[in-house]
């Protein structure tokens, strides 16, 4: 009996896995607070060449939030808007203006009902590599001026694929 234990012990493991191979595993790249402050800073610097008051929200690729910085002058509502427009463009990994544009012209009102969902032109994902690493969301002016900003703010990190 006692060998009968003894061999299913060892054939258990050396069936069984002994690890994951790393090399199987993909690689992340990750938004790191300082590279958030870059892309917050390049945000801010357009909108301040312009006279703007915005509120800028830069959020990981996860839609959690990494940074957040209200102009002086700023409206409140700009404070929610730029989290849910950088949130958005995370879910549906694109620029919000697109949703905008399939919800006004489009009629796809189904989207509205989503919890946290922005379809306001002005979010917009920073992506490094081919690969999204986060978005960020600007308001506090018109949808296209919130997007100028945005987007300066997003091609600080952007890369493209490496072919």
């Amino acid at each position: 009996m006692l060998r009968t234990l003894v061999t299913i012990g060892v054939l258990t493991m050396t069936v069984a896995p002994t690890g994951i191979d790393q090399t199987q595993l993909p690689t992340k790249r990750v938004l790191t607070l300082e590279a958030a402050r870059r892309v917050a800073a390049a945000a801010e610097a357009e909108a301040r060449r312009n006279n703007w008051a915005v509120s800028i929200a830069v959020l990981d690729d996860s839609g959690q939030m990494i940074l957040f910085q209200r102009m002086d002058g700023a409206k409140l509502v700009a404070t929610d808007i730029a989290i849910r427009k950088a949130r958005t463009a995370v879910y549906f990994q694109g620029e919000t203006k697109g949703l905008e544009e399939e919800v006004t012209k489009g009629g796809r009102t189904a989207l509205l009902p989503i919890d946290g969902f922005m379809p306001l032109e002005g979010g917009v994902p920073i992506m490094v590599g081919g690969q999204m690493v986060g978005a960020i969301g600007v308001s506090g002016v018109t949808g296209a001026q919130d997007a100028q900003c945005a987007q300066a703010g997003a091609r600080v990190l952007f890369t493209p694929v490496s072919l």
